[in-house]
């Protein structure tokens, strides 16, 4: 007997239409192949199906013994859909009743349906395979019909249209340029804007920035304090890094002084902006936990870690300024550890009552 087996790798019969699979037998296979036609004509699978039928009949016409099956394995995963074929085939060998030696046929519309191959080898011999393709797809109604559907894609239409619109831009620019004296910048330009597409889309950058997106547009949505913390913050950090450089300005004009005066004096200037920054973008935190009902009393500790440090960072900076002295250091160094260990001792025994007494209540 000649097993005619029509495979679906990735079970778009069974999800599209809700067959249950395998399908075996004429009549069935033939309902299910207008089931799948009905559901999507656009399917390859469809004439999977129906090349399966045609093969069955004629081979029937010639009174050979033969019987016709559809498998399908599973989307998206290569290892599991195999096995999944590989299970639908033992079920079909054991449904036939016949004495005969049974050997297979399979149909596939592609390269991925026929990695199953040696799944099914090992269960049922294989005369041959045969692959189905669609005459149209030659022609130029179809290639018309394919570029539009590319084109009708968001995804592929920005992946294509994009390079090759920067290419275009690169003579009309040059023109451009040439009238300014500029070629070469305009050139420049068009090269980076196109280099730049290119790394963004190999290393999924777009992805991300949708992401990205996406999230900042919930947040607004939400009413979440982070998103105007971060944005004060980052304007407070621009103004810390102009205060550096002023600081900076200021002492290589009085004193000069190497790498270490320079980085002390960018630290001096910036260093209140940026605890400012750091404060602010805790307390949005803290304020974001609270309203979720998700917050823990040792996210207080956030601020007063940033007061320590900056505390800290201040006087080490001073005096390498000559700004202050070993008094002054001695008592920011100590102060600002005591900051740190008080405010984690605090929240860490506040948090640890709080605990005993949410265990007493429920024992209660």
């Amino acid at each position: 007997m000649l097993l005619v087996l029509c495979v679906d790798l990735d079970d778009d019969l069974g999800r599209k239409t809700g067959f249950s699979t395998p399908v075996i037998g004429r009549e069935d296979v033939e309902e299910a192949a207008v089931a799948l036609a009905t559901a999507d004509p656009e399917d390859s699978d469809v004439n999977v199906v129906f090349q399966g039928l045609h093969i069955y009949d004629d081979l029937d016409s010639r009174d050979e013994s033969v019987e016709v099956a559809v498998v399908t394995g599973l989307e998206g995963s290569d290892v599991k859909a195999n096995r999944k074929v590989g299970d639908e085939v033992d079920t079909v060998l054991a449904s036939l009743t016949t004495g005969e030696d049974v050997t297979a046929l399979l149909v596939t519309d592609g390269a991925q349906d026929e990695s199953v191959v040696p799944i099914i080898r090992s269960r049922v011999p294989i005369d041959g395979v045969r692959r189905v393709v669609v005459r149209q797809a030659q022609n130029l109604e179809s290639m018309y019909y394919t570029m539009k559907q590319v084109l009708a894609d968001p995804e592929t239409r920005g992946t294509v249209l994009i390079p090759i619109g920067i290419l275009l831009l690169v003579y009309p620019l040059a023109l451009l340029g040439s009238l300014f004296n500029l070629p070469g910048l305009m050139l420049g330009v068009t090269s980076a804007l196109l280099g730049l597409y290119l790394i963004s889309r190999g290393l999924g950058l777009g992805e991300h920035l949708d992401e990205s997106v996406e999230r900042l547009r919930l947040s607004l949505y939400a009413g979440r304090m982070t998103l105007i913390a971060y944005v004060v913050a980052a304007t407070l950090m621009v103004l810390g890094g102009v205060s550096g450089l002023d600081t900076i300005e200021t002492v290589q004009d009085e004193t000069g002084g190497g790498v270490p005066v320079v980085l002390a004096a960018f630290v001096y200037g910036s260093i209140q902006w940026i605890a400012a920054a750091g404060i602010t973008t805790s307390l949005g935190q803290i304020t974001d936990e609270y309203i979720a009902g998700s917050l823990e009393l040792r996210y207080l500790n956030a601020p007063f870690y940033v007061i320590a440090m900056a505390i800290v960072l201040h006087a080490v900076s001073a005096f390498f300024l000559d700004r202050a002295g070993i008094p002054y250091l001695a008592t920011a160094l100590t102060g600002g550890t005591l900051l740190g260990i008080v405010s984690t001792l605090t929240f860490a025994v506040a948090e640890s009552r709080l605990a005993e007494g949410s265990r007493r209540a429920e024992g209660a």
